[in-house]
């Protein structure tokens, strides 16, 4: 039978790794992007070690004399670029009895629970480093936040970056109000870079026309423009439980920091291309004071030149919080449209949430005995835990498929739809019971959820059996190491290393995809034993 190992493992993007990772106030936490071996020059399963992320995290739990909060201030005060980002529990409005039995509560702002600060100075060498800062807002006092916060947002004298970082302000204005009182909140942040338009700039975009109406993720900026894959499984998962899991810290913490090398690219951009205004018009602005303006021009380092302060002056701008922005607020319409829908549905909707079979593969159904899924883009994680275990488990063909798209996909293949868009359960009567709501959020957990419910029955023959690529079969004989250097040839590329090895190697049938069983293979196998519940 042959073996595959999952080829999602954790290496970081590191221009210059230098410093080895730590996280002060709690363990060491590891951050960094998943590798896809089906791209030039990557190696699927037998890669040399992740090298360290190029960044501290300091995580931020206390007041007063604790020795983070003082780091974090002095770093906000020695900084030139910040990179900011925050967190809060997910707001999940459950179905009511009866809708119009009493009025709906009013409007409120969520509490931000998290806010991540990615900080840097003057450069020194060849690039300047970074501070991030995870800081853990139930923990630590409000008060002594509330000043250095303010006088950050509002100093000319540092760009502030984000992504879509007013709803955040917003927010955090009214966690702080909230907590210290109505003159505590903040409202604006000048000057201001979103990474929106810094990615536009990157990609050539005409500024002087509307920027598209769907704007990207932050974690398709970073694929596009630099290689990182970030993993959203985490994005909504409960931010005001303690202690946050070490998923969450990595989560937040690399958000803040990505934003920074973001940046990079764009000042390395505009250097290179000389977009930049003369250093003495620059100095009248009312953004920028005098700035000494020697500094070290090599790598990507931001310092107190004239290319930055062009930057503050040609492309920031400033967010501006009106009265109407801090006063929470709902649509009525929407509101009566989905109350009205909520009971139109309720009956349809009793108990669908729970699979109640039999699935269409089964043989009283007319099947032929064998597990076949359909994961929508929101859990393509589970559909290659399910390759990586034998499963069938098909992704669709477009990135933005329709409802209908998918339920004709599903019923002419017969396969469950596996979903967590409680939207698509309204459309099972067309699929015949076919769908079925994963409620689990992370992938390991995700796939011991469908192994209980479908009762699938794994055995250790079936363990890498799939392409986790394309989910096709495997060629029946394996290559030698010579009949796969042909057949990678413009495609893959092997390590030089696995060439004193006795190896070999297998083909899929599909997309030629090359695995072997290298150093990750039986960590994986025993991974996915246990997840299974395969002895040994």
């Amino acid at each position: 039978m042959p073996y595959a190992i999952t080829y999602e493992y954790t290496v970081h993007y590191c221009p210059t790794p230098t410093d080895r990772p730590t996280v002060t106030g709690s363990t060491p936490r590891m951050y960094g992007e998943t590798i896809h071996p089906h791209r030039p020059n990557q190696s699927p399963m037998d890669a040399a070690p992740a090298p360290p992320p190029p960044f501290s995290v300091h995580l931020v739990t206390g007041g007063g004399s604790s020795p983070e909060l003082a780091l974090l201030l002095r770093s906000l005060a020695a900084a030139r670029v910040v990179a900011l980002d925050a967190e809060w529990k997910p707001r999940r409005r459950g179905p009511r009895d009866d809708p119009s039995s009493a009025a709906p509560p009013p409007p409120q702002f969520p509490t931000v629970t998290l806010l991540q600060v990615a900080c840097r100075g003057d450069g020194e060498g060849e690039r300047a480093a970074a501070e991030v800062f995870v800081v853990d807002l139930l923990a630590v006092p409000l008060a002594d936040l509330w000043g250095p916060l303010r006088q950050l947002f509002e100093s000319p004298e540092v760009l502030k970056l984000g992504f879509r970082f007013k709803q955040d302000l917003v927010y955090l204005s009214a966690t702080f109000a909230a907590a210290l009182g109505c003159g505590a909140g903040f409202e604006r942040v000048e000057p201001f870079l979103d990474v929106t338009n810094v990615y536009y700039y990157l990609k050539d975009h005409d500024m002087q026309k509307r920027l598209p109406r769907e704007t990207k993720s932050l974690a398709t900026i970073c694929e596009e423009l630099m290689g990182v894959s970030l993993s959203k499984e985490l994005q909504c998962s409960d931010w005001s439980c303690r202690p946050l899991s070490e998923g969450q810290i990595q989560y937040a913490a690399s958000d803040a920091y990505y934003l920074l090398d973001i940046f990079d690219l764009f000042h390395q951009k505009i250097r290179t291309e000389g977009k930049s205004l003369p250093t003495d018009e620059l100095t009248s602005d009312s953004h920028c004071p005098p700035m000494d303006t020697e500094c070290s021009l090599s790598g990507d380092a931001v310092c107190s030149d004239g290319y930055l302060t062009s930057i503050v002056v040609k492309y920031s701008d400033k967010i501006l919080l009106t009265e109407s922005d801090t006063k929470p607020r709902s649509s009525r319409r929407k509101e009566k449209q989905k109350l009205t829908t909520n009971a139109k549905c309720k009956e349809k909707f009793e108990g669908s949430t729970e699979w109640q079979g039999p699935p269409p593969w089964d043989p009283s159904a007319g099947g032929d005995g064998w597990p076949k899924f359909l994961c929508d883009v929101m859990i393509e994680g589970l559909a290659k835990h399910l390759r990586c275990v034998g499963i069938d488990a098909a992704t669709p063909s477009s990135r933005k498929p329709e409802p209908r798209e998918l339920l004709n996909q599903t019923y002419k293949e017969r396969r469950i739809l596996l979903t967590r868009d409680v939207k698509l359960l309204k459309y099972q009567y067309l699929a015949s019971n076919q769908v079925y709501r994963v409620k689990s959020l992370l992938k390991h957990d995700q796939l011991a959820e469908v192994i209980d419910t479908f009762q699938l029955k794994i055995s250790e023959d079936q363990l890498m059996s799939r392409c986790t690529k394309c989910n096709g079969r495997f060629i029946q004989k394996p290559l030698t190491l010579d009949e796969a250097i042909e057949a990678s040839k413009g495609f893959q590329i092997i390590p030089s290393c696995l060439f004193n090895r006795n190896l070999e190697f297998w083909k899929c049938t599909d997309c030629n995809q090359l695995y072997w069983e290298g150093t990750q293979y039986h960590n994986a196998v025993q991974k996915f034993m246990s997840v299974c519940n395969i002895s040994d």
